[in-house]
Order: structure tokens, then C-alpha cells, then sequence
């Protein structure tokens, strides 16, 4: 059972950025690192953009530079939606100089990651790791909030292996007045796979001034909607799903305007597959490696492609580009699959296997 803390009342909805459509709520694509970069935001544009994006992380440590292929996604954003620049670090002075060097980009404002489950980050004392350290957070968060002259957010989980620090932790994005709080409901340490705790949810929309966007195994429109009016978010952010259906905003916005909702055929996957793969393609690298990297993509666009899991074991046996095409161009345009609708959930049974086949490696696909 989770306490309550005293309730305090929504003062801040207004100045983050507002849905594309006056009166529905707003969902946002959330930041996954070496996913969420400018050629993925295009590709996801083009099916229906979110309200807002956010950006993979910047790393921030003492050498550190703000990282210009990331930084191409404020820059070069062609979507005319606002795009946060996401911030993971711990040392203040660090951080500060991080956050102007900023100063002259167009950014919506700076988001804080308090959420990366990557073992490899978290034992770094960032990401999720600062999870342990309540009085840590409240010292960075009071030296951002004097800082940032646009918006301050934080994507963060409920808890490191645990909730014990979570009343304290809502009660520090009080105290610093953090502008928007986009709230993964696991712990740290329960990764991908840990069934959602959506009551924290609840609770943080209850307890802190800011709007609370709901993340978590928001799978379909049907889920948004249920676990939206479920916790009373203010709205959604959508990560690992938005990969596997990237027409999901498109989708939620025509369920809360009352339209039919479209629904892809195989045919159309086929076409963000290959726009996809032309998007993230790096000529400069071998062949074998872009593969690889499109791969991580279709661990989750396979979810929905057939129940038996047959396209994921093939898919992932592939070594080039013409054999990969060989395996999706099978099971999505042949013997006439081209004008089956696509599965809007995920089918039982079958399991994302991004990057190093690790339920953690791919940071924030939340």
C-alpha cells in the first residue's frame, strides 16, 4: 500500500507544450538511447507525430560535449514539435555548464534521466542509480531549476529495487517545482519485465504540481486510454511501442477525436521497414553492422507480425541487407499478407530481444 501525501493541485499544465489538437491529451515518444535519434523522429513524423519528443541522452561527466549527431534532432528537427534535450549525470558543475552550453538551442527544456535500468549506467551512480540518493537529486534539481530559463523535466522510475524513497522523491520535484514529470511505473532493478505498478502512478499525480505522463506498457490505444483514465495521467509517453506501431499517436489522437482508428495492413509495415532501414542506414559502415543495428528495430515490429514467432527466429539469423529483406518481404508482402491488417498488440508469448539480446541493453525504451 503506498502512502498519500498531501494532494497538490495542478499549476503548472499550461506551460508545457500544448497537444496538436485543442482538448485532447498529449502523448510523447520517449527518449531511447541510439533509437530516438533525427532519422527515427522523421520516420515516426511522417506516421503521426506525438505532441512532443525527447532526445536520447547527452552524457555529461568532465570531459563531456554536448554530442552533435544527438543534437542534430533539435537542430535539425523537421516535425515542428517541441524536442526536450535529455541530460544523464550526477556532478552539479558538470551539469551546469552542460545545461549552457545549451543556451542557444531551440529546445522545449532539459530533462533529467532518473529512469536508465542499464546496468552499466546505474552502476555509474546516473540514470536510475540516482534513484538511491533523494538528497542528491534535490541538490541537482535546485541547481536546474536556477539554471534552465525554459522548461525543467525528469523521466524517472518509481524506485531503485524499491519504492522506499518514492514519497521522498515526489516531494523533491515539489520542492525544486519541476515543470513536467514523466514517470515510469517499475522499479529500476524490475527492468522491462516486472508487471507495471500503475498505483504510483496514481499517487504522484495526486502529490505533485506538475503533470504526470504515464510510461510503462502503454502498448495500443486501447491501453492508453484505459491506463490514462486508469491513473488520471495528464497523458502517455510512449517508448518500446512506438517502435513496433509508429502510426500509435496517430492512432491516439483519432480515438479521442471520435474517428476511426487506422489500422495498418502488412503491406504498410513493409514500408516503415524499408524506410526505416534507408533512414538509419550508414553507408560509411559495413553492411553486416547496419543490419545489426535494424534488427534492434525489428525485435519489436516483429511482436506483432505473426504469433508463432517465426518471422523474429528468421529475422534474427540474418547477416545482410538482401537476406533481411528476404525474411520481412515473406512474411509481410507474400501469399497475399499484404492486405492483412497488422496485429495492434503485441502477440502472447513472444519477447524483444534489442541489441545484446539483454531485457536491459537499450536504455529508456520505456
Amino acid at each position: 500500500m503506498i502512502s498519500e501525501l498531501k494532494s497538490f493541485p495542478f499549476n503548472q499544465v499550461s506551460s508545457i507544450p500544448h497537444s496538436l489538437i485543442e482538448g485532447q491529451w498529449p502523448t510523447a515518444l520517449a527518449p531511447m538511447q541510439d533509437v530516438t535519434s533525427l532519422p527515427f523522429m522523421e520516420v515516426v513524423a511522417k506516421r503521426g507525430a506525438p505532441d512532443f519528443f525527447f532526445t536520447e541522452f547527452f552524457r555529461v561527466h568532465g570531459n563531456s560535449r554536448i554530442d552533435q549527431d544527438i543534437l542534430l534532432a533539435i537542430t535539425e528537427n523537421p516535425t515542428d514539435q517541441p524536442v526536450f534535450a535529455q541530460l544523464i549525470g550526477e556532478n552539479i558543475e558538470d551539469l551546469r555548464r552542460t545545461v549552457r552550453d545549451f543556451a542557444p538551442y531551440p529546445i522545449a527544456g532539459i530533462d533529467l534521466n532518473l529512469g536508465c535500468p542499464a546496468p552499466r549506467v546505474f552502476k555509474k551512480n546516473v540514470g536510475g542509480g540516482l534513484l538511491r540518493s533523494p538528497e542528491q537529486i534535490l541538490e541537482i534539481l535546485k541547481m536546474l531549476r536556477n539554471e534552465v530559463s525554459s522548461l525543467l523535466t525528469v523521466k524517472m522510475r518509481i524506485g531503485f529495487e524499491d519504492d522506499r524513497f518514492f514519497q521522498e522523491l515526489l516531494e523533491v520535484m515539489n520542492e525544486t517545482k519541476v515543470d513536467l514529470l514523466s514517470l515510469h511505473a517499475r522499479t529500476v532493478l524490475g527492468g522491462y519485465r516486472s508487471a507495471p505498478s500503475y498505483d504510483h502512478v496514481k499517487t504522484a499525480v495526486r502529490s505533485v504540481g506538475c503533470p504526470v505522463l504515464l510510461n510503462g506498457n502503454v502498448t495500443s490505444v486501447e491501453s492508453a486510454n484505459k491506463l490514462r483514465e486508469l491513473t488520471g495521467s495528464h497523458g502517455v509517453m510512449i517508448g518500446r511501442s512506438a517502435i513496433r506501431n509508429p502510426w500509435i499517436f496517430r492512432q491516439i489522437r483519432e480515438s479521442q477525436d471520435g474517428e476511426e482508428v487506422f489500422c495498418p495492413t502488412l503491406s504498410d509495415v513493409y514500408e516503415y521497414v524499408v524506410d526505416l532501414y534507408d533512414s538509419i542506414e550508414k553507408p560509411e559502415i559495413e553492411e553486416r553492422k547496419n543490419v545489426g543495428r535494424m534488427k534492434k528495430f525489428l525485435n519489436f515490429v516483429g511482436l506483432s507480425v505473426d504469433a508463432e514467432g517465426q518471422f523474429l527466429h528468421l529475422m534474427r539469423r540474418t547477416q545482410s541487407k538482401k537476406d533481411l529483406f528476404e525474411v520481412c518481404a515473406h512474411f509481410l508482402l507474400s501469399e497475399g499478407r499484404e492486405g492483412q491488417f497488422y496485429n495492434l498488440e503485441p502477440f502472447d508469448g513472444l519477447v524483444a530481444r534489442p541489441s545484446s539480446e539483454s531485457s536491459y541493453s537499450t536504455c529508456q525504451l520505456g
